[in-house]
């Protein structure tokens, strides 16, 4: 919620959603700036990033730009039922502008990499609207591990942070530099804001399950009800062999 579902202007358990945003995208900047990158821009996805993107610029003293106009008439990609529906929303959802990006490098901030199609193809969206390099940084930890409580991240097939290391991620989405939101700094991001709440469910990052209950067994079965959910809807696998050239978690770069 605090990350990607929730409106800015939201408060849940006491804790100011776009705050947490805020430090979250402070928290990043500090990570950031050790890597000694040459940027010219930061630059938010739209729209849930733009608050953390904000305070990582600031933090910088890098300029903010908006880069990527986005179509309000798409829905979410992210929780789109299949990679073929994904892969043509993102190329009417979200349009380069051409001025913010040519001739610079870029910084983009996205409130997080799931299955990673998404983030490759903004990468591509950017560097065909003519930036030099793009790096991209993630203000959420690497999703690891499915969710059994509702979020559409429900098999480790379809996650690719899970079993793939920093490098090989970037180098599938394309990104010249990527960063990601250590654990630690999110629960400081999002619980500095409430002396009520001292944990969080974070079981998609870290495989610790606030109900005790989630063994390898239980994702397994889950992982096999999904695929057969999948067959008897029509929906496209993950792995589909229409995947965008052939990527997803498999991470294949012929």
């Amino acid at each position: 919620e605090y990350i990607y579902f929730a409106r800015p202007d939201s408060m849940l358990n006491d804790i100011s959603v776009y705050k947490s945003r805020l430090r979250m995208g402070e928290a990043l900047a500090d990570v950031v700036k050790k890597k000694n990158l040459d940027i010219d821009v930061v630059m938010p996805v739209p729209d849930s990033s733009k608050t953390a993107a904000v305070a990582l610029a600031e933090r910088l003293g890098i300029k903010y730009r908006e880069g990527l106009v986005k179509n309000r008439y798409i829905g979410r990609t992210f929780i789109m039922p299949g990679q073929k529906i994904r892969k043509k929303s993102i190329r009417y959802k979200l349009n380069p502008m051409k001025l913010e990006i040519k001739d610079k490098n870029i910084l983009l901030v996205d409130d997080s990499i799931v299955r990673g199609n998404t983030s490759r193809q903004i990468i591509q969206l950017v560097k065909a609207a003519g930036a030099k390099k793009v790096y991209f940084v993630s203000y959420s930890p690497p999703v690891i591990s499915p969710c059994l409580y509702g979020v559409d991240i429900p098999t480790y097939d379809e996650l690719i942070g899970a079993g793939n290391t920093i490098e090989e991620i970037r180098e599938f989405i394309g990104a010249d530099e990527l960063i990601y939101q250590t654990v630690d700094d999110m629960f400081k991001a999002c619980g500095a804001g409430s002396s009520k709440v001292n944990d969080f469910c974070m079981g998609c990052f870290d495989k610790k399950y606030k109900t005790g209950d989630i063994d390898d067994d239980v994702l397994k079965e889950n992982a096999s009800l999904r695929c057969s959910d999948k067959i008897s809807s029509g929906c496209d696998s993950i792995e589909s062999e229409d995947d965008i050239d052939n990527g997803g978690p498999q991470l294949s770069l012929d």
